[in-house]
């Protein structure tokens, strides 16, 4: 796997993983904003969602259509291996990095 990842499909692997069988959409964008506190737009999150699955990192399938939807079904996602092993990678290049800066990270306020 020699694909990167960005700040933005990390946020979006994890928001994926926290919502488990209900990681569709809105609920993404949702999860997004509530745990960052920035909105992020429906165009970036559905385009990186497509970027992942075709790294390999995430799959998705319809859900059933509903009337409240106008018949439309829901795509659910869900993080595949390659995804995990991304955000695992990561994780470990930032502490990586942060080791041995506990002093210079400290606020003095």
């Amino acid at each position: 796997m020699g694909d990167s990842i960005g700040e933005f499909e990390k946020l979006l692997l994890l928001a994926v993983l926290r919502l488990g069988e209900e990681a569709y959409g809105a609920a993404i964008i949702d999860e997004l904003a509530e745990r960052t506190g920035r909105e992020v737009s429906a165009g970036a999150v559905y385009v990186s969602l497509r970027r992942l699955q075709d790294k390999g990192m995430l799959r998705s399938h319809a859900g059933e259509p509903t009337p409240t939807r106008g018949g439309r079904a829901k795509r659910y996602y869900e993080v595949r291996r390659d995804g995990i092993v991304a955000l695992k990678a990561a994780r470990d290049a930032w502490d990586a990095m942060l080791d041995g800066l506990e002093t210079e990270l400290q606020l003095n306020t």
